[in-house]
């Protein structure tokens, strides 16, 4: 043993205090954004039966949880509408009175100082499921463009502090802040869903947010799963066109792809952990498979480490609890 190295890495791994003070990677509560669902015509809430613990939430209670969260210190919520009445064009997601403008405007009175994000897509309010206008059995890119920049400057009007445009249409993020420069909301960020891919882990959302396409899927405008080089593209073609922030959805299975993107921009950088992310650790936790705490942490650190600034996920909650215990 005297020929022993002098370099011992477990000195600096024996006892909790020592970990934490060498901790490269940190995680706390002002990086989470948790995914709010308000749905039209709720009288109470409807637990989400793929996604335990989370809620589609009534008009009148959605101020009631977006507090709960909140007084955790989350500092932001992302925005999903489900309404009552749905067409080819989803006349409702730019409709004024809304229930995504409607539950901005209740939100900015009993919450004012949470950040609202709103999702811009038209998925949820059309009765093809389908994130575009539909003409011959194809979303129509250009035609839609004029629609999502209506349901945003619509959710700006109404309040939101920031848009999340979602959709995949090429030119959305340049027809969005055009408009909303016209309408004076030059202040108004645009937190783009630049890389967003034609996932498996989306199915709990659908349920969720009542947004499974009708026909065919949505590989003809999301992302194909095998590409990375393609991801530089929207990405940088989304800078150009007026970005803020960016982010990769979604997040567990592109960890390399959120690295290629940090290293690759200087904006802020946001990973989305999915509905599909989030049930697969609630069903296997349920079964007693595993610590939910203690997977829950690793995977939000997983995507920290990778180069995220923020993390949306429906855990948030528990995990701002976790942080202060």
């Amino acid at each position: 043993m005297n020929t022993f190295p002098h370099v011992r890495l477990r000195r600096l791994r024996q006892n909790e205090k020592i970990r934490s003070l060498v901790r490269e990677t940190h995680l706390r509560v002002d990086q989470l954004i948790y995914p709010v669902f308000v749905a039209e015509g709720l009288t109470e809430p409807r637990e989400i039966s793929s996604m335990p613990g989370v809620m589609q939430w009534p008009l009148d209670q959605i101020g009631g949880e977006v507090k709960r969260v909140a007084d955790l210190g989350v500092p932001a919520v992302l925005l999903f509408g489900i309404p009552n009445e749905k067409d080819e064009v989803g006349s409702q997601a730019y409709a004024e009175h809304g229930v995504i403008q409607e539950a901005i405007r209740r939100l900015k009175v009993e919450t004012p100082d949470t950040l609202i994000i709103t999702d811009v897509c038209l998925c949820e309010y059309t009765s093809h499921g389908h994130c575009g206008v539909i003409h011959n059995g194809t979303v129509q890119n250009d035609e839609s463009l004029n629609l999502l920049a209506q349901m945003a400057l619509s959710h700006v009007e109404a309040g939101a502090d920031i848009v999340a445009p979602s959709d995949m249409m090429d030119g959305r993020v340049a027809a969005i802040r055009r408009l909303l420069d016209e309408r004076g909301y030059n202040q108004t960020p645009i937190m783009s869903y630049s890389v967003k891919y034609a996932s498996g882990f989306y199915g709990p959302f659908r349920e969720a947010a009542g947004s499974t396409p009708q026909f065919g899927d949505r590989r003809a405008y999301q992302m194909d799963p095998a590409n990375v080089r393609e991801a530089l593209r929207e990405l940088e073609q989304d800078i150009s066109e007026g970005a803020d922030m960016v982010m990769v959805k979604p997040a567990l299975s592109y960890l390399d792809v959120i690295r290629q993107v940090r290293d690759h921009c200087d904006l802020p950088v946001i990973a989305y952990n999915v509905s599909g992310e989030y049930s697969m650790v609630k069903a296997a936790a349920q079964n007693g498979w595993i610590d939910e705490q203690r997977v829950v942490m690793e995977i939000m650190t997983s995507i920290r480490r990778a180069g995220a600034d923020m993390i949306i996920t429906y855990f948030a909650p528990e995990v701002a609890q976790w942080l202060r215990s």
